[in-house]
């Protein structure tokens, strides 16, 4: 029995007319084609939130991160800070600008041994209460 395209070997289309034997002939175009004309009505049945801009978009000033730095971190880079000028020794105690490294916030992890007053700009209360626990203070300018 000859096969269905052998028989139709000659002919233009096969049998299936102009547009049919094309790529998505049937289906009135490949994927998204038509949604602003023939295909409008199922666009606004089945996906009514395919065009247009969606949701809220955050200002960067509110999403930025904020720069960190532990309490375990003060004593393992004095010397760098000393050298930048950022730490210097008043009273028997350590003033530390930490802002002007460029930190935003001081967290608790770590221990502590020295006496340090840290300039900072936020802190939690765990990192407040380690650095007055070694004899220290956080200054927080307003």
């Amino acid at each position: 029995m000859v096969s269905r395209t052998e028989k139709f070997r000659g002919s233009r289309t096969h049998g299936r007319g102009k547009k049919s034997g094309r790529g998505a002939g049937k289906h009135g175009g490949k994927g998204n084609a038509g949604l602003h004309k023939h295909k409008a009505q199922y666009m606004l049945k089945y996906m009514p939130d395919h065009f247009g801009r969606h949701g809220f978009k955050r200002p960067q000033k509110m999403v930025s991160a904020k720069i960190t730095m532990n309490v375990g971190d003060l004593e393992q880079i004095l010397d760098v800070m000393k050298a930048q000028g950022t730490a210097v020794e008043k009273d028997g105690k350590m003033t530390v600008d930490l802002a002007a490294l460029g930190v935003d916030k001081l967290l608790g992890n770590g221990q502590v041994s020295t006496p340090f007053e840290v300039l900072v700009a936020e802190t939690t209360a765990l990192a407040k209460a380690k650095v007055e626990e070694a004899g220290g203070h956080i200054v927080v300018p307003e």
